[in-house]
């Protein structure tokens, strides 16, 4: 991974806006009315190589593919960075309900599981407004989970192959030298039924195995591997009634057990982790503080961490990082520009909020990022605007770095 050595560097979460042929095209193949498979992915790999040109031309450093890979057949998604793993893993089968409308699950003093995605602890205490269709906290279609039924193997060879060689094609074509790929992390990949194994942990390394080869794929292909995982953090709001934080560390070290299981033996300095409280437009009242899992986080065997830090909610921790050393060798990518709100933030805030995190943990080892996925959450128009912004601010912030 590069440094920001004589600047400040730029990435972004993952996630971009699709254009409308693009959704279509998965919308019909997912109807099953698209014939000509050869015209679809046509449509991808233009997709792809648009994108990853509209990247380098904003200011971004190290662009992704935007999740394009990743099935999208609506605008508003939030989703697409998880669901597509369900077509990438051998042993599942149809469940019938979604994640909300399963039944929900309590938690005992030192027995942490998991409940429902409707049963949240911020759905339940802001009810009136999640159920209001006109209140603005929309996340698109909800399509039914799959269940696990059988061993769990890896079957997305054909697929991320296919989604590594567009994306090399693109960098190559827009001159760039550096790109990142994601993939779903272990902890968040086993949040679907489990009727196979005896445990919930047995389930859980069964997912890390599986996923192992998705991992392996992009690091052997020269890119840069970034882990999606939001149930690190998001899955507090998922435990009803609220355990303490005790209980629910030793719950998530688990998680991070399992995935540096996964990650056994491929480099770190080609691994980041993207960590957020989850990217739906809700009140977060329910989110965990940073400091409660920042060595959690840490305790990952990554090069890099990605984290929310743009928000309303988040911004503040940024304090967190006077307190904790970061490792030497480690990079931070704080989200300076954030998915939350439709407001772009002034180049000016971003450079403040770039220099706050340089002044402690050194410039070079700050790459400004956003604070989620851009895409499917907020318009086209507006995510393109604050990618914009976010090169502006880091211009800015490289002005007052190195004078």
């Amino acid at each position: 991974m590069r440094y920001s050595n004589d600047h400040i560097l730029t990435s972004h979460a993952g996630s971009l806006p699709r254009p409308d042929e693009l959704i279509e095209a998965y919308r019909a193949r997912a109807a099953g009315e698209a014939a000509d498979e050869a015209r679809f992915q046509s449509v991808l790999a233009g997709a792809v190589a648009d994108v990853v040109r509209r990247q380098r031309a904003a200011g971004i450093d190290v662009p992704g593919d935007g999740e394009f890979g990743k099935a999208m057949a609506q605008r508003v998604n939030y989703g697409s960075w998880w669901r597509y793993s369900w077509l990438r893993l051998g042993g599942l089968a149809a469940g019938g309900l979604t994640l909300y409308e399963m039944e929900p699950r309590r938690s005992s003093p030192g027995a942490v599981v998991l409940t429902s995605f409707g049963d949240r602890r911020d759905r339940t205490r802001f009810s009136a407004a999640y159920n209001d269709p006109e209140s603005g906290i929309t996340t698109g279609p909800r399509p039914p989970s799959p269940v696990c039924v059988d061993k769990l193997t890896y079957t997305g060879h054909e697929a991320i192959a296919a989604d590594i060689a567009r994306f090399k094609a693109a960098l190559a074509a827009a001159g760039v030298e550096e790109g990142f790929m994601t993939s779903i992390a272990p902890g968040s990949a086993s949040r679907i039924p489990n009727r196979y194994y005896k445990t919930d942990e047995e389930f859980l390394y069964a997912c890390a195995e599986a996923m192992r080869e998705e991992y392996k794929a992009i690091i052997d292909a020269g890119l840069i591997l970034q882990l999606d995982d939001p149930a690190i953090a998001e899955n507090w709001d998922m435990v009803n009634p609220e355990p303490t934080v005790a209980d629910y560390r030793k719950f998530t070290m688990v998680l991070v057990e399992a995935l540096n299981h996964a990650l056994r033996g491929l480099p770190q300095d080609r691994i980041r982790f993207h960590l957020c409280w989850g990217s739906w437009h809700g009140p977060h009242v329910t989110d965990i503080p940073m400091r409660d899992i920042v060595d959690c986080l840490l305790a990952i065997n990554a090069g890099a961490y990605s984290f929310e830090a743009g928000n309303v909610r988040h911004e503040h921790e940024w304090r967190v990082w006077q307190e904790v050393k970061l490792p030497d060798g480690k990079l931070i990518l704080p989200g300076v520009v954030s998915h939350a709100t439709n407001v772009v933030e002034h180049p000016e805030l971003v450079a403040d909020r770039i220099v706050r995190f340089a002044n402690i943990v050194g410039r070079e080892r700050v790459i400004a990022s956003t604070d989620c996925g851009l895409g499917g959450r907020i318009h086209p128009q507006i995510a393109w605007a604050k990618l914009e912004t976010l090169a502006q601010g880091a211009a800015l912030a490289t002005k007052q770095l190195w004078g």
